[in-house]
This record gives C-alpha cells, structure tokens and sequence, in this order.
C-alpha cells in the first residue's frame, strides 16, 4: 500500500499558502525579508499572545539565539530537559557551555520539577534552563516558572512541538522568558524548515534579529562589530507559513480525533497506555505516543506496522544516554529511560483516512493476539 507517514507537510485544501506564495513572486520578493515575513511575525505573535516574535531559518536558530539572549557564554551551565531530540541541546555547545541533563516525571513526560530543583541546588550558578513541552504535552510550567523565578536563572521553552496546545488557555512558549517554536516540515504546521523566536523582551529580540542577520552595523558600508549569523526566513517560505496559520485550528483537531481514536480503540488491550496530558491542559497531540508494557515491545508494534509500509518509531532516545553528551551530568532516577524503552509514537499524519486509522489499530490488535495465543502454547 501507499507509504503512511508518521507526521508529514500538509497544504491547506484551499490554497492560503500559494496566495502569499505568488504574491512574492509577483512582486519579486524572493530574497530574504519582505512583506511576508513582516506579516508572519505579526500573525505569529497575535496568534501565541506574545509582545514580538522572530522569524527564522530553524527552531534549532531559535533556540542559539535564546541562548545568546540570555547571556550563556563558555563553561556556564545550562539545566535542559534530557527526553527531547538532539536539536533542543546542540545549541547549548555551539556557545561550548555545560547541559546537565534533566529526568522527566510521569505526568507530563516532561522535565521533572522535583529533579530540576535539585539541580538547582546543584549548580546554583546555571545561566539557563530549557524545558521542552514534549509532542505537544505541556511541562508542570507554572511549577518550573517559580523554580525559576527563586534560583534567577532564565527560562526557555523548546515549543517546537507544541504550536496549538495550551495550558490554562496560555500557549506554550509563552510562560518562559523566550518560546521557540519549529516549522519542520513534520510539524503541525510547516514552512518546509523554519523556526520563530518569541519572548516578553523586546529589546533582546531585536539584539537576536540583529544577530541574525550578519551582525550588520547601521553604516553605509559593511561593517561588523559581532559575530553574526546567517538564520532569517525567506519571504517565499514565510508567506507559506501565513497560509498555515490559517488552518492551525483544523490541523489540532485532526490531531485530536487520531489521538482518541487510538486510545478508544486500543486501550482495551492488555499493557498499553497513551501519554498523558496535564489537567487544564489542551494539548496539540502532534503524534500520538503509545505505551506498551509486558510481552509486546515498541520495536514488534514498529515492525508489525513496517510490514504494511506504514511508518512508527520510538521515543526520543534521552540526551544523556546519546555517544555525543555521555560526560555529562544526569540528575534523576531514570524516568525518561523506562519512558524511551516502553514508548511508540503511532502515525499520526494529518492526511490519514479513518480507514487507514482502523487498518493501523487492526494490525496492533492482532499482533497483541498473536502474543497472546503464543504464550498460551
């Protein structure tokens, strides 16, 4: 059959994103900046409820940027949640300061607060925490904002996830001192690659805008007294991005329908669960992640599904248990370990029929039989 994508680019029916899309081309605004990034930001910040916003090439730029913002230089310590994609951390070397990885806690599969207080005492000088509000579940982040608040250390939320979840009617990116959001293309909304940097400081997005673009100094000539970087989106991509905000809403909903979907029709089956999502929370439910305890493991779920052409993999596998950041410090008691070796995250496409679900939900049950009846020879 017809490869099913876990998470893959999904074009409004109506067309929004070619309407900006043309109109740069129209007007030949090709090159990076022009009206379409002007308006996405705009759009973007009205969206989320935050004062400013920074259109860039990735949320991996994102979250450098918020780094520099913050001040993290060479050997401080930043305090990072551990169950996330290597995307959230590498920023943190690029600026060769320390991560200290964080356990997550069950509730939220997102970074413990028990654990990162600890951490706090710890390292009582730690420039920076990053908490990430995992496949679209929000962290305990009023716990983490006061934790934050008592150790003054800067907060900043990877919401690369989470566009669209929201917590006591606030969005995710917002509760922190900088929110850094992802348009990857198997986001919930894409603009092929592309990240936002939003923050309730003005005057330090604009120092991140201006080291996004080079660095350049207000001279007639090209004069630089910065490092700088080459991170701005294209005014073709971000009028994408604008036609994407128009079906947001819409693309939440899908996501919601195929996370009970799966809960309604496989939870009756012996040692599954599914993430959990924090009381007065809404989450996006970007992929659907699925718990499997007893015989069945994440990699028979993953290859019973393979068989069909249809794509599932594990959990993010926790940073401090990746080659690259072996040496680092890990405060908790394993949590996100346990979470990475029981978890699956199911297809979760936008595009996916109801028929396609039920064919997906079919197949795990009849891997569960056969389980079942294996063990009963």
């Amino acid at each position: 059959m017809k490869r099913v994508y876990l998470a893959s680019p999904h074009m409004s029916e109506e067309g929004y994103e070619m309407e900006y899309v043309e109109q740069a081309f129209d007007t030949n605004w090709i090159a990076p900046l022009g009206p379409n990034v002007d308006g996405f930001e705009k759009e973007f910040q009205d969206l989320v409820g935050s004062p400013c916003a920074l259109a860039l090439a990735s949320g991996t730029a994102a979250i450098h940027l918020a780094l520099k913002a913050s001040n993290v230089k060479k050997d401080d310590v930043v305090l990072v949640q551990s169950l996330t994609f290597a995307a959230t951390v590498n920023p943190i070397l690029y600026e060769h300061a320390t991560p200290v990885f964080i356990d997550s806690d069950k509730d939220t599969w997102n970074m413990s607060v028990i654990d990162l207080e600890e951490a706090l005492k710890k390292y009582p000088n730690a420039k920076a925490v990053i908490v990430v509000h995992l496949y679209g579940l929000i962290a305990h982040i009023n716990e983490i904002v006061n934790l934050c608040t008592k150790y003054n250390v800067t907060l900043i939320e990877d919401a690369a996830e989470s566009l669209g979840s929201t917590h006591e009617g606030k969005h995710p990116g917002t509760f922190g001192d900088f929110g850094i959001y992802s348009f990857n293309g198997n986001k919930i909304i894409t603009t092929s690659g592309g990240g936002m940097l939003v923050s309730k400081h003005p005057k330090k997005i604009e120092k991140a805008r201006f080291w996004a673009t080079q660095s350049r100094d207000q001279a007639r000539h090209y004069q630089h007294s910065e490092i700088g970087y080459n991170y701005r989106l294209s005014n073709v991509l971000a009028g994408i991005g604008r036609g994407q905000l128009k079906v947001l809403n819409k693309r939440v909903e899908k996501k919601n329908f195929i996370y009970n979907y799966y809960k309604t029709n496989l939870s009756g089956l012996k040692g599954i669960d599914f993430m959990p999502i924090l009381e007065n929370s809404k989450s996006n439910c970007w992929l659907t992640c699925m718990i499997c305890e007893g015989n069945v493991k994440p990699i028979d779920v993953i290859m019973k599904l393979e068989e069909h052409n249809i794509e599932a993999r594990p959990l993010w596998k926790p940073m401090h248990l990746q080659p690259v950041f072996k040496n680092y410090d890990f405060i908790g008691t394993g949590i996100c370990e346990g979470l990475y070796n029981q978890g699956v995250c199911l297809p979760s496409d936008t595009k996916m029929s109801e028929e396609t679900l039920k064919l997906i939900c079919s197949l795990i049950v009849e891997l569960y039989k056969e389980n079942r009846s294996a063990n009963n020879e």
